[in-house]
């Protein structure tokens, strides 16, 4: 296979499926992981992927960010099995939050069917979600904003500071054990960081592709969560110094460790 059309596909790999191993595009491409390494350098030269520990990631603007709907679309699978994990960290009578984003929604849906939680949102695609068979639904206001469809502002801040909650699920852009959980958007960083102020327990949920990334905002840096929860194509090297923070690491699918 031609160089230029390998690196076509390498890039096609990597915006399917986030981050990839070498020797999983090695395979696919059916090349030497020694070419596809060199492949991927080509690719780094023109900050077209960023390389990771044993893979790579596709390298996206620090300020992209796809809009709800086609978000919803992508790592469907994952989401679903993050979700069903999480949700089973919910205790009876919980005050539950959930910022905005397509992995959070997914566990809203799962925690839809019960009928003994207040549920907390700054997201309208989730209040809706909610409403199909809850009543007893918060949202916070403010300024509505896309492409993540999530209410910021001073209103929902206003909000946020005079209420209490137990759990805090929270969707991230970027996760990057120096930069923290990011998030493009600077007003959602400040509603993220206001949720995690009133919370008393933080669980981060995302997607293999989310590691490696680093968008404009910090809005936490990773040990302010006490779990994450993703799923089994995550790289094992930065869950491990995750947990090494002191952060409950859940694969979804697998026994935690």
């Amino acid at each position: 296979m031609h160089s230029l059309l390998r690196q076509q596909k390498i890039l096609a790999l990597l915006k399917l499926h986030g981050v990839v191993s070498v020797g999983r595009l090695a395979r696919a491409v059916r090349a030497s992981e020694m070419t596809v390494r060199r492949d991927l350098a080509v690719l780094g030269e023109r900050g077209l992927v960023r390389r990771l520990h044993g893979g790579a990631v596709l390298e996206l603007g620090k300020t992209e960010e796809s809009h709800f709907s086609n978000s919803r679309q992508q790592h469907v699978e994952e989401k679903e099995v993050i979700a069903k994990e999480a949700a089973a960290l919910v205790s009876p009578g919980s005050v539950v939050a959930l910022g905005a984003g397509t992995t959070t929604w997914h566990v809203a849906r799962a925690l839809a069917p019960r009928t003994d939680l207040t549920f907390i949102t700054n997201s309208t695609n989730i209040a809706l979600e909610l409403d199909r068979g809850q009543s007893n639904i918060i949202l916070t206001g403010g300024h509505f904003r896309t492409p993540a469809d999530a209410l910021v502002g001073p209103p929902s801040l206003w909000t946020l500071e005079r209420l209490q909650i137990d759990i805090l699920f929270l969707g991230a852009n970027g996760i990057d054990l120096k930069a923290g959980y990011t998030t493009p958007i600077l007003a959602e960083a400040e509603t993220n960081a206001a949720m995690i102020r009133k919370a008393s327990r933080v669980v981060v949920v995302a997607d293999h592709s989310k590691f490696g990334r680093v968008t404009l905002a910090t809005f936490a840096p990773i040990g302010a969560a006490q779990v994450l929860v993703t799923d089994a194509a995550s790289p094992r090297s930065m869950l491990a110094r995750i947990r090494r923070c002191g952060v409950q690491v859940m694969v979804a699918g697998r026994a935690p460790r």
